[in-house]
């Protein structure tokens, strides 16, 4: 039997479902049954071994998405909006409430998380600071510019929930010249100089840095992602879990984002943890936008710097939209190194306490697009092959098709979750495993460093 296809015991009771396919989707057959092939259909026994993606696959992503066109389906469709709100009541949870197709974003959830390394050279220049308050400092720099650019849009859309063992993978491939001017404005300019292999087209030559991104969906309820950035060449990676709990607050939802992040900088020794913002999405009856709220705090235990930020909301009568402070802290001595106050996308100003300051513009920050493999070479799992056949009739603006093939992946993952509890068979992951109250990759890179060292090192 072809591995993407399954009849199991669940045959008959998908046999209505399959017929809502395209035909053009029904390209194998078994007997007299037809079988719709992945990514809606999916196989209970999926690889579950942690693949190893080449880089030489990977390509400059194009995919744009159409935001002028999502204003008109949220005008459409308001109706449906508020049939949907008659039915909650505040503070409801909404970590299970099935929310209408028309408000997606086109994209899973696990992608959007890759947006934090939208400007890759800032994440980069942490481990270049020559002291460690320095590499605080360029931290909270880095952190306040790595949230404008997945949040950008003209109208708050929401990603896809991701699938249970779904998995997204991508890179960057970074040039060295860039690292060498460490203004932010200078440094995210010259990103757009690429390097070409003889053949012309672009490569990942002796003048990079390779930064490469993985992130898996541990858990499905609560529903947690795991992800993690690492750069052999630097020495540095970060691991991050996050778990988002939503909740209906009458004319917002707000998202909160549970869970921590961990910066290592192996160079230097140097642990960084970090938390999340939460996020809001307001004005639901008209037209959403997001807003980000709360306290995150930064700590770096062995150098006693640390640093608390503030996403401000705005408050009902006055203020400004979109306001964040922090402050930069050592903590023996309790002095405040540096201030930052701002728009986080927009201007921030930092100032340090030798009287110097900066101004960053995270508008002119130059993105650099990230590398992703073409659909067919993805795995079953991997969100942009996995919701294909969802992104491409939102698309072409087809909301019934697109909740349809939204439906039978949702009711697929509920048939699995059915499947294993009979069986009393537990859900293995692929790249992370928990730790504690958190979750891991299966092999960070201080982990290959530390093992390379035991390796080498001579016997007693």
């Amino acid at each position: 039997k072809c591995p993407c296809i399954l009849f199991h015991h669940f045959e008959e009771k998908w046999n209505d479902q399959l017929n809502l396919a395209e035909p053009g989707l029904q390209e194998n057959a078994l007997g007299s049954k037809k079988a719709l092939t992945c990514p809606l259909v999916l196989p209970y026994n999926f690889s579950k071994e942690p693949e190893k993606i080449n880089p030489d696959d990977e390509t400059e992503d194009t995919f744009e998405n159409h935001e002028e066109d999502d204003v008109g389906v949220v005008e459409e469709q308001r109706s449906v909006i508020l049939h949907l709100l008659s039915q909650l009541k505040l503070g409801m949870d909404l970590t299970r409430v099935v929310l209408p197709t028309f408000i997606l974003e086109k994209r899973s959830l696990l992608e959007m998380y890759a947006d934090f390394m939208s400007h890759p050279d800032l994440f980069l220049a942490i481990s270049d600071g020559a002291t460690p308050e320095e590499r605080m400092i360029s931290f909270v720099e880095y952190y306040l510019t790595s949230f404008h650019e997945g949040r950008k849009g003209a109208i708050a859309k929401k990603p896809y929930n991701p699938i249970i063992g779904e998995t997204f993978h991508c890179s960057w491939n970074v040039p060295k010249n860039t690292m060498n001017n460490t203004s932010a404005n200078t440094s995210s300019q010259s990103c757009q100089q690429k390097t070409k292999c003889p053949d012309g087209t672009e490569g990942n030559g002796q003048s990079d840095y390779h930064l490469r991104f993985v992130a898996e969906q541990v858990s499905h309820h609560p529903p947690v992602s795991g992800f993690y950035v690492e750069c052999e060449e630097k020495n540095m990676c970060a691991n991050t879990h996050v778990w988002t709990k939503s909740k209906f607050m009458g004319m917002s939802i707000g998202v909160v984002m549970i869970g921590e992040g961990l910066l290592c900088l192996l160079e230097h020794g140097e642990e960084y943890t970090f938390t999340l913002p939460c996020a809001y999405a307001r004005s639901i009856l008209t037209v959403p936008w997001v807003e980000l709220g709360g306290k995150v705090n930064v700590n770096c235990a062995k150098t006693g710097y640390s640093a608390a930020i503030t996403f401000h909301t705005k408050p009902f009568y006055g203020g400004k939209l979109h306001r964040v402070t922090a402050e930069v802290k050592h903590n023996s001595t309790n002095t405040v190194v540096c201030r930052v106050q701002g728009e986080w996308n927009g201007l921030l100003e930092f100032t340090y306490n030798n009287g110097n300051s900066k101004i960053v513009d995270v508008t002119k920050l130059a993105v650099m697009k990230k590398r992703v493999r073409p659909t067919e070479k993805q795995g079953t799992f991997e969100s942009r092959r996995l919701w294909q056949h969802v992104t491409e009739a939102l698309r072409i603006s087809n909301i019934e098709k697109a909740t349809e093939y939204k439906s039978l992946l949702e009711e697929r993952q509920r048939s699995d979750a059915r499947h294993r509890a009979e069986t009393e068979t537990p859900w293995q992951t692929k790249y992370f495993h928990q730790e504690g109250d958190g979750w891991m990759y299966y092999k960070p890179l201080w982990k290959s460093t530390r093992d390379d060292i035991e390796t080498t090192a001579p016997a007693p």
